[in-house]
């Protein structure tokens, strides 16, 4: 995590609830150091993987989650989604390393109210909690200019024609990502809690619908659809 660390200014004193969403545990502890420090913010909790996120979202009812979107088990934007469904009230804002076309989109689509990137110095990301608590959007500059400017990712391993073609529904989308992590169907199947008679049947229509039908494939198309973040740890040889 490369957040500046020149502070964050002085802000109002109603406390903003926070739950922290990131799978890296040094950099969970250093946003909690920092967001502890103002005296607006209260980290009333923190997940180490998507489906943790979703669960304490729901038990917890913050006002802000901060979420990471490289998360394992359950993506940001996933998760994201099933946190909305829940608990609409929630303000999520993003905190992640990749700021490209295809990784904003999703954000967007799965509904965040911010997005700030890694790279971007502290007084950015408490800007953005303090501004999506007041109801309105913040995205970094950044982020906002390679939108307009359309750029964009795609391309990569034939990913760009399939997306426009290929609708994968949610639970298949949770399927491939586990499968680009290096999950066996068995571990799959006890993280979703489905049998793995259904996993296969997922797994088999994922690979119908892309038209791939290898591992290292699905993978790569994972990365490329934004279903896992470049740099996630997978298991799977390219």
């Amino acid at each position: 995590m490369s957040l500046r660390a020149e502070g964050c200014g002085e802000g109002a004193m109603k406390r903003t609830t926070i739950l922290l969403a990131e799978d890296h545990a040094m950099v969970r502890e250093g946003l909690r150091k920092v967001l502890d420090l103002e005296a607006d913010f209260e980290v009333i909790g923190e997940a180490n993987d998507g489906r943790q996120a979703v669960q304490l979202a729901k038990k917890l009812d913050p006002v802000v989650l901060l979420m990471d979107l490289g998360m394992p088990l359950l993506n940001g934007w996933e998760a994201t989604s099933k946190v909305l469904q829940a608990k609409p009230g929630i303000r999520v804002v993003i905190l992640s390393a990749h700021g490209e076309n295809v990784y904003v989109k999703r954000a967007m689509d799965a509904g965040v109210a911010g997005f700030v990137l890694k790279q971007n110095g502290l007084r950015d990301l408490c800007l953005a909690i303090r501004t999506v608590v007041t109801g309105r959007s913040f995205f970094v500059p950044d982020v906002m200019s390679r939108m307009e400017r359309g750029e964009s990712v795609f391309g990569r391993d034939g990913v760009k024609g399939q997306m426009g073609k290929v609708e994968l529904s949610g639970r298949e989308r949770e399927v491939l990502q586990l499968i680009a992590e290096g999950k066996a169907n068995k571990q799959t199947a006890a993280e979703l809690g489905i049998g793995i008679k259904t996993v296969e049947k997922h797994r088999g229509r994922i690979m119908e619908k892309l038209g791939i039908h290898e591992t290292a494939g699905l993978t790569r198309y994972a990365i490329g659809a934004g279903i896992i973040e470049v740099g996630m740890p997978s298991f799977v040889e390219s």
